[in-house]
Protein backbone atom coordinates (compact mmCIF):
# COMPACT_ATOMS: atom_id res chain seq x y z
CA UNK A 1 0.00 0.00 0.00
CA UNK A 2 1.54 3.55 -1.00
CA UNK A 3 2.48 5.65 1.80
CA UNK A 4 0.52 9.23 1.67
CA UNK A 5 1.98 12.45 3.39
CA UNK A 6 1.28 13.34 7.09
CA UNK A 7 -1.51 15.90 6.64
CA UNK A 8 0.03 19.46 8.82
CA UNK A 9 -1.62 20.31 12.04
CA UNK A 10 -3.51 22.81 12.82
CA UNK A 11 -0.83 24.26 15.27
CA UNK A 12 1.87 24.03 12.74
CA UNK A 13 -0.24 25.91 10.14
CA UNK A 14 -1.17 28.55 12.17
CA UNK A 15 2.58 29.15 13.40
CA UNK A 16 3.36 29.82 9.59
CA UNK A 17 0.48 31.71 8.64
CA UNK A 18 1.45 35.77 9.63
CA UNK A 19 -0.86 37.47 12.16
CA UNK A 20 -3.37 39.87 10.70
CA UNK A 21 -2.23 43.51 11.76
CA UNK A 22 -4.40 44.79 14.63
CA UNK A 23 -6.77 47.66 14.32
CA UNK A 24 -5.49 50.83 14.86
CA UNK A 25 -2.04 49.73 15.00
CA UNK A 26 0.53 53.08 14.04
CA UNK A 27 1.98 52.61 10.64
CA UNK A 28 5.46 53.98 10.19
CA UNK A 29 5.43 57.91 8.99
CA UNK A 30 7.08 58.47 5.65
CA UNK A 31 10.16 60.42 5.63
CA UNK A 32 9.41 64.14 4.83
CA UNK A 33 10.24 65.03 1.31
CA UNK A 34 12.85 67.63 0.73
CA UNK A 35 12.21 70.83 -0.10
CA UNK A 36 12.22 71.40 -3.80
CA UNK A 37 15.01 73.74 -5.25
CA UNK A 38 13.37 76.39 -7.09
CA UNK A 39 15.48 78.34 -9.71
CA UNK A 40 16.16 81.47 -11.30
CA UNK A 41 12.98 84.15 -11.10
CA UNK A 42 12.11 84.37 -14.64
CA UNK A 43 8.88 86.05 -14.24
CA UNK A 44 9.10 90.09 -14.45
CA UNK A 45 8.19 91.83 -10.65
CA UNK A 46 8.47 95.52 -10.24
CA UNK A 47 10.39 94.97 -7.11
CA UNK A 48 13.25 92.43 -8.52
CA UNK A 49 13.34 95.09 -11.79
CA UNK A 50 13.57 98.13 -9.33
CA UNK A 51 16.54 96.45 -7.31
CA UNK A 52 18.70 95.86 -10.73
CA UNK A 53 18.38 99.59 -11.65
CA UNK A 54 19.35 100.67 -7.88
CA UNK A 55 22.12 98.10 -8.37
CA UNK A 56 23.07 99.55 -12.08
CA UNK A 57 23.10 102.85 -10.74
CA UNK A 58 25.91 102.50 -8.40
CA UNK A 59 28.36 101.01 -11.31
CA UNK A 60 27.65 97.44 -10.30
CA UNK A 61 27.84 95.74 -13.88
CA UNK A 62 24.88 93.69 -14.99
CA UNK A 63 27.04 90.57 -15.25
CA UNK A 64 28.07 90.42 -11.48
CA UNK A 65 23.91 91.37 -10.47
CA UNK A 66 22.78 88.06 -12.30
CA UNK A 67 25.30 86.07 -10.56
CA UNK A 68 23.27 86.56 -7.44
CA UNK A 69 20.57 83.35 -6.76
CA UNK A 70 18.10 86.08 -5.83
CA UNK A 71 18.67 87.68 -9.53
CA UNK A 72 17.11 86.32 -12.90
CA UNK A 73 19.47 85.30 -15.94
CA UNK A 74 21.21 87.90 -17.91
CA UNK A 75 19.44 86.75 -20.75
CA UNK A 76 16.19 86.92 -19.02
CA UNK A 77 16.97 90.83 -18.30
CA UNK A 78 17.19 91.60 -21.97
CA UNK A 79 14.00 90.10 -22.42
CA UNK A 80 11.89 92.35 -19.67
CA UNK A 81 13.94 95.20 -21.41
CA UNK A 82 12.17 94.70 -24.72
CA UNK A 83 8.55 93.12 -23.40
CA UNK A 84 8.12 95.76 -20.29
CA UNK A 85 6.87 99.17 -21.42
CA UNK A 86 9.21 101.98 -19.46
CA UNK A 87 11.84 99.63 -18.24
CA UNK A 88 14.08 100.46 -20.99
CA UNK A 89 14.08 104.17 -20.15
CA UNK A 90 14.64 103.55 -16.55
CA UNK A 91 17.53 100.93 -16.72
CA UNK A 92 19.06 103.55 -19.32
CA UNK A 93 18.58 106.35 -16.47
CA UNK A 94 20.16 103.67 -14.32
CA UNK A 95 23.34 102.92 -16.51
CA UNK A 96 23.66 106.62 -16.97
CA UNK A 97 23.62 106.98 -13.06
CA UNK A 98 26.57 104.16 -12.92
CA UNK A 99 28.45 105.47 -15.82
CA UNK A 100 28.68 108.74 -13.50
CA UNK A 101 29.55 106.49 -10.37
CA UNK A 102 31.84 104.41 -12.12
CA UNK A 103 33.93 108.11 -12.66
CA UNK A 104 33.91 108.67 -9.14
CA UNK A 105 35.38 105.71 -8.21
CA UNK A 106 37.92 106.26 -11.04
CA UNK A 107 38.65 109.93 -9.33
CA UNK A 108 38.79 107.91 -5.43
CA UNK A 109 41.52 105.06 -7.03
CA UNK A 110 43.91 107.64 -8.23
CA UNK A 111 43.24 109.59 -4.76
CA UNK A 112 44.05 106.68 -2.77
CA UNK A 113 47.45 104.91 -2.86
CA UNK A 114 47.54 101.18 -2.43
CA UNK A 115 50.29 100.21 -0.84
CA UNK A 116 51.83 96.60 -1.66
CA UNK A 117 55.04 94.59 -1.43
CA UNK A 118 57.30 93.75 -4.16
CA UNK A 119 60.04 90.74 -3.93
CA UNK A 120 62.77 91.11 -5.94
CA UNK A 121 65.13 88.04 -6.35
CA UNK A 122 68.72 87.96 -7.43
CA UNK A 123 70.78 85.12 -7.74
CA UNK A 124 74.40 85.46 -5.63
CA UNK A 125 77.12 85.76 -8.24
CA UNK A 126 79.84 85.60 -5.49
CA UNK A 127 78.65 83.85 -2.53
CA UNK A 128 76.65 81.36 -4.64
CA UNK A 129 73.83 82.26 -2.40
CA UNK A 130 70.59 83.56 -3.52
CA UNK A 131 69.08 86.79 -1.85
CA UNK A 132 65.59 88.20 -2.06
CA UNK A 133 64.54 92.39 -1.35
CA UNK A 134 60.84 93.16 -0.17
CA UNK A 135 60.04 96.90 -1.00
CA UNK A 136 56.86 98.45 0.04
CA UNK A 137 55.52 101.26 -2.27
CA UNK A 138 52.77 101.92 -4.38
CA UNK A 139 51.29 99.75 -6.92
CA UNK A 140 50.72 102.60 -9.18
CA UNK A 141 50.75 100.11 -12.23
CA UNK A 142 47.90 98.56 -10.90
CA UNK A 143 45.99 101.49 -10.19
CA UNK A 144 46.36 102.78 -13.28
CA UNK A 145 45.15 99.48 -14.97
CA UNK A 146 42.17 100.21 -12.31
CA UNK A 147 41.53 103.76 -13.83
CA UNK A 148 42.44 103.03 -17.35
CA UNK A 149 39.42 99.71 -17.20
CA UNK A 150 36.77 102.21 -15.83
CA UNK A 151 37.68 104.80 -18.27
CA UNK A 152 37.52 102.89 -21.32
CA UNK A 153 34.07 100.80 -20.48
CA UNK A 154 32.65 104.48 -19.80
CA UNK A 155 33.83 105.58 -23.56
CA UNK A 156 31.74 102.47 -24.70
CA UNK A 157 28.73 102.51 -22.65
CA UNK A 158 27.98 106.36 -22.71
CA UNK A 159 29.54 107.77 -25.89
CA UNK A 160 28.68 111.48 -25.79
CA UNK A 161 29.79 112.01 -22.24
CA UNK A 162 32.74 110.33 -21.87
CA UNK A 163 33.57 109.34 -25.59
CA UNK A 164 35.52 110.79 -28.15
CA UNK A 165 35.01 114.37 -30.16
CA UNK A 166 35.92 114.62 -33.66
CA UNK A 167 35.70 118.27 -34.94
CA UNK A 168 35.94 119.41 -38.61
CA UNK A 169 37.36 123.02 -39.72
CA UNK A 170 38.83 124.23 -42.91
CA UNK A 171 40.29 127.25 -44.31
CA UNK A 172 41.43 128.27 -47.59
CA UNK A 173 45.04 126.01 -47.38
CA UNK A 174 43.70 123.74 -44.86
CA UNK A 175 40.25 122.85 -46.81
CA UNK A 176 39.45 119.82 -44.18
CA UNK A 177 41.08 119.49 -40.92
CA UNK A 178 40.15 116.27 -38.41
CA UNK A 179 41.07 116.45 -34.85
CA UNK A 180 40.38 113.97 -32.53
CA UNK A 181 40.06 114.53 -28.89
CA UNK A 182 38.82 111.40 -26.49
CA UNK A 183 37.96 112.68 -23.16
CA UNK A 184 38.62 109.40 -21.40
CA UNK A 185 42.29 109.82 -22.26
CA UNK A 186 42.39 113.26 -21.44
CA UNK A 187 40.48 112.27 -18.01
CA UNK A 188 42.99 109.76 -17.58
CA UNK A 189 45.92 112.13 -17.97
CA UNK A 190 44.82 114.27 -15.22
CA UNK A 191 44.40 111.63 -12.92
CA UNK A 192 47.66 110.13 -13.54
CA UNK A 193 49.29 113.37 -13.13
CA UNK A 194 47.51 113.79 -9.69
CA UNK A 195 48.90 110.78 -8.80
CA UNK A 196 51.99 111.77 -9.27
CA UNK A 197 51.58 115.07 -7.77
CA UNK A 198 50.65 113.21 -3.98
CA UNK A 199 53.61 110.74 -4.09
CA UNK A 200 56.08 113.97 -4.79
CA UNK A 201 54.64 115.31 -1.67
CA UNK A 202 54.27 112.29 0.18
CA UNK A 203 57.73 111.23 -0.51
CA UNK A 204 58.66 115.37 0.61
CA UNK A 205 57.13 115.10 3.95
Amino acid sequence: MPETAAKPSKRATAAQTPKAKAKGASTPAKASEAPKKTGRPSRYTPEIAQEICDRISTGEPLLQICRDERMPQRQTVYDWLERVDGLSVQFARAREAGCDAMAEEALMIANTPILGRKKVYSSGADDGEDSMTVTEEDMLGHRKLQIETRLKLLACWNPKKYGSKVQLGGDAENPIKVEVQSEADAYLAALLTNVELNKQVSANE
